[in-house]
């Protein structure tokens, strides 16, 4: 591992600044290059995209979002997901995050800790419409922001997370940059100076989680709005620093301060172009944060498994990754009874609850009289929790469940790889039934079958036939 100590200049450890590398991989790539398994891959994970946005049109959020960018701009002629409203590039790159990633059910890749499709499809897809390319085109451009934003987040090995800091509204201004530079045609310089003002904008505060806020769900899209901004800047002239992840005041000394010694500066750009990390990119099963998958999938199974009566349980301990501890278990009054539905993604204590209480876990167990039942969150004040101590964080998030019942008969149950992940990734026909579960919330079966063979198709359409056929018009 490389590492970059704050004493030393960065061009005395690096023969050529990561932001020119990042380029050259964005400007050369050729939709041929792209082996056939990732691009198959890609299409399932845009397709689990597009299913999320439209179950998002079903929320209250996704209309109160729509009305602010109205207000504040009016209309304009790029599509949205799910909507027969067209917004400004800009506006509309911000809606269709929001929409893929406001249920916190989007894919996630696990050692980057990063939510990489809601930024990359929504940049990726607004600017191929406005520049009138084809759908291979679009997809290239989406593996390119997926490989770039995954290896950004990798390379902190957690510690954005620490700082108080969401790293996909971090790393998605730089990878949409790269993705917009693309579309737009830069040269190489130019893709070096468009990462650098991404890097100047690139923030996102973790302070939802204190009382369920709803700015996380607007971070992708943020950093995709951003990298076009920067982007179209690059193009006319603009110029940035050289070095803004590595340099003296660059994204990880920045951000990171004195944990900036254990980045991983070599995994930004090592086998890029022949190792793509998008096929570890982890669909999700749950709609709520990662971290609390293993423990939901643990207390279904001891539900399925074990003849436990909820009246005869004396305490549940929870095992996690001490990385989540502060996520999904900390501060333990919000975990108990979350304030809203967003809050409850992240509450491992109330999560655990509903899963033994009512066998299964999806967006019908975070409706308001879910959120309120007294009988689960009665179950939820006997869970506690401690730090796995064989947990596979960052290749997996795993984690266990352990039932204790007033006879002192404990009940184990602890899951190694969280489902969806590695060598339990989701099928396609797993994820094809997600997509159809959640488009299902808002459009007829005739139409989701339609999207899906669209999306399945997108390499042989052009983009903006592709995207039209996204919308409710």
């Amino acid at each position: 591992m490389v590492k970059n100590l704050a004493s030393i200049q960065p061009e005395t450890q690096f023969t050529q600044p990561i932001a020119l590398r990042f380029a050259k991989f964005a400007q050369s790539l050729h939709f041929e290059d792209i082996p056939a398994s990732v691009r198959d891959r890609a299409k399932y994970l845009i397709l689990d995209a597009v299913g999320i946005a439209f179950a998002s049109r079903h929320y209250p959020f996704s209309g109160k979002i729509l009305t602010g960018l109205l207000d504040a701009a009016g209309t304009g002629t790029a599509s949205v997901i799910g909507f027969q409203e067209k917004l400004p590039l800009r506006d509309a790159v911000i809606m269709n995050g929001a929409l893929i990633h406001g249920l916190d059910y989007d894919d996630t890749h696990l050692r980057s800790v990063v939510h990489p499709t809601a930024s990359s499809l929504s940049t990726a897809l607004g600017l191929s419409e406005q520049c009138g390319v084809d759908g291979s085109e679009l997809l290239t451009t989406y593996v390119i922001a997926m490989e770039s934003i995954i290896r950004i987040g990798m390379a902190a090995m957690g510690g954005l997370h620490k700082r108080g800091y969401h790293p996909t509204g971090v790393c998605a201004h730089f990878s949409s940059a790269l993705a917009a530079g693309r579309l737009l045609g830069l040269d190489v310089k130019e893709l070096a100076s468009a990462q650098a003002f991404a890097g100047s904008t690139a923030a996102a505060s973790m302070e939802f989680v204190e009382e369920g806020g709803w700015n996380k769900r607007l971070h992708p899209g943020w950093g995709g709005a951003a990298g076009i901004t920067a982007a179209y800047l690059a193009k006319n002239g603009f110029v940035g620093p050289t070095w803004p992840y590595e340099g003296r005041y660059g994204l990880y000394k920045s951000h990171l301060h004195d944990d900036e010694e254990h980045v991983d500066y070599e995994c930004l750009t090592a086998g890029l172009g022949d190792v793509w990390e998008c096929l570890d990119t982890a669909v999700k099963p749950f709609p709520s944060c990662h971290f609390t998958h293993a423990l939901a999938d643990s207390a279904l199974e001891l539900k399925r498994s074990r003849s436990i009566e909820l009246e005869s349980i004396q305490k549940i301990l929870v095992q996690m990754p001490e990385i989540a501890v502060n996520l999904i278990a900390e501060p333990s009054a919000n975990k108990l009874k979350p304030a809203s539905d967003y809050d409850a993604k992240f509450s491992a204590q109330f999560i655990v609850a509903a899963c033994l209480h009512r066998g299964k876990f999806g967006l019908s167990e975070l409706t308001d009289d879910v959120l309120s039942d007294e009988a689960i969150l009665k179950l939820a004040s006997k869970v506690e929790y401690e730090i796995d101590p064989q947990t596979g964080y960052p290749d997996y998030y795993s984690g266990g469940v352990i039932i204790t019942t007033k006879d002192g008969i404990e009940h184990v149950h602890y899951e190694r790889v969280n489902r969806g992940a590695g060598e339990r990734a989701l099928s396609e026909a797993e994820i094809s039934s997600k997509f159809f579960d959640n488009a299902l919330l808002e459009i007829p079966r005739d139409r989701a079958e339609s999207i899906r063979d669209v999306v399945l198709e997108l390499d042989k359409k052009p983009a903006r036939e592709f995207a039209s056929n996204l919308t409710s018009a």
